[in-house]
């Protein structure tokens, strides 16, 4: 198994999108140092109803939103430890609402592909506990996805 795992379900996306997805994020995870032998995790490609009901079960947001990130590193107050598993390190799952990511491209005047790579990243740099809470950790954040972005190739 590759180390992301893009699960879609409706099959939207085209092979060479996925293909530049996955090659998009190893790029993210050799950016981070991050060994893809030992690390997994997924990235769900879903419409707007599903990240609707997603955002509004999770997170308590009754609105549809483009990415959601799930890490399973994080120290959740109340929340269940996993003790074993197989996998060595699954960090998480990503979720993307494809609907969301076509307007916002459109919007931003950018292609399909460097909107989905944009909120690939995003959501990946979320699974390793990267935050934009803070203007400073916005800065950071934002500047890793952009270096990122530009390494594959993938400008505005």
């Amino acid at each position: 198994m590759s180390f992301v795992e893009i699960i879609d379900d409706s099959n939207i996306l085209e092979f060479e999108t996925k293909n530049m997805l996955v090659e998009l994020l190893g790029i993210a995870a050799d950016y981070e140092n991050i060994n893809k032998s030992k690390t997994e995790f997924s990235l769900s490609i879903v419409d707007i109803e599903q990240i609707h009901k997603i955002n509004k079960e999770y997170r308590g947001i009754d609105r549809p939103t483009d990415v959601i990130s799930f890490a399973l590193n994080d120290d959740v107050e109340d929340e269940l430890e996993i003790i074993g598993g197989e996998q060595d390190n699954y960090i998480g799952d990503i979720i993307i609402c494809f609907e969301i990511a076509k307007e916002q491209a459109k919007e931003y005047e950018h292609s399909l592909e460097r909107e989905l790579g944009f909120l690939a990243v995003h959501g990946f740099l979320h699974l390793l506990g990267y935050d934009h809470a803070t203007k400073e950790d916005e800065i950071e954040m934002f500047t890793k996805q952009k270096e990122i972005l530009e390494k594959y190739g993938l400008t505005r």
